[in-house]
């Protein structure tokens, strides 16, 4: 029998696209697109609901609350960093590429980093870079508390200096849409006429040198900071390192 079409009052009925699955998984992938949009402030519940087309309420059956969705979101992105297996020798240059790779990943995503700073992330991946640090450092015969110290310290740095970054791209959204180097341009531009308008005979140093505290890029500055905090850590593990024997122990 051939299909009758149907009559004109009742309307082309459009076609509707099979809604996704609902998971975890998908939630989260959601989640991390809104915030890497639009920043953390614009990433809720009943915002990730909206994408998937359903209600808050839905999400409950998967998610907690909104802390953890952060939290998942926030180990999603460190699953990014690479991890490196221990090479003794260079244990030191290896803390320093796994900071520049956390630094680079952190940067990419928003401000994302804000997460990791105002909780004590436990996700998986956060505790695979944790491991993988202590164990660097311990392969590299850094003593166990200097080496927990440092895998605390490290992360704050990392997480600090990439939340700093992030409140510029923040500035940037609420700029009328400018793009990212104009806006940039622009900022530093009246950071560093700020100091050029200062009276001289106050803050002749300042007013002489605003080139060489203007001349200078956020990697820079990060990397900058990062080499003070390892040059301290080797040095304490000079200190704390025995000394060496240089004769026989014993009476012959």
């Amino acid at each position: 029998m051939t299909e009758m079409p149907a009559p004109p009052s009742r309307g082309a009925r459009g076609v509707s696209a099979p809604r996704a699955v609902l998971s975890r998984d998908l939630i989260v992938a959601t989640g991390l697109r809104i915030l890497d949009a639009e920043g953390l402030d614009a990433l809720s519940m009943r915002r990730v609901a909206q994408e998937l087309g359903t209600g808050p309420a839905s999400l409950y059956a998967h998610v907690e609350n909104k802390k953890e969705l952060l939290d998942l979101i926030y180990d999603e992105v460190m699953a990014e960093i690479r991890v490196p297996e221990p090479e003794p020798g260079r244990w030191l240059e290896q803390l320093r590429e796994m900071a520049l790779d956390a630094f680079r990943v952190l940067s990419a995503h928003a401000d994302i980093a804000k997460i990791g700073l105002a909780d004590i992330p436990t996700g998986p991946n956060v505790l695979r870079i944790a491991e993988a640090q202590m164990a660097i450092m311990l392969a590299g015969g850094v003593p166990p508390k200097l080496a927990g110290l440092m895998v605390d310290r490290l992360g704050l740095y990392v997480c600090s200096d990439a939340y700093e970054g992030s409140l510029h791209l923040s500035g940037q959204r609420g700029g009328g849409g400018k793009e990212l180097e104009s806006f940039m341009e622009e900022l530093f531009g009246q950071i560093e006429g700020f100091p050029r308008g200062l009276p001289a005979g106050r803050f002749p140093r300042l007013v002489a040198r605003v080139d060489n505290l203007a001349d200078v890029n956020g990697v820079e500055r990060f990397e900058f900071g990062l080499d003070l905090i390892l040059r301290g850590m080797a040095s304490r593990v000079d200190v704390a390192a025995p000394a060496p024997r240089t004769g026989p122990t014993t009476k012959d």
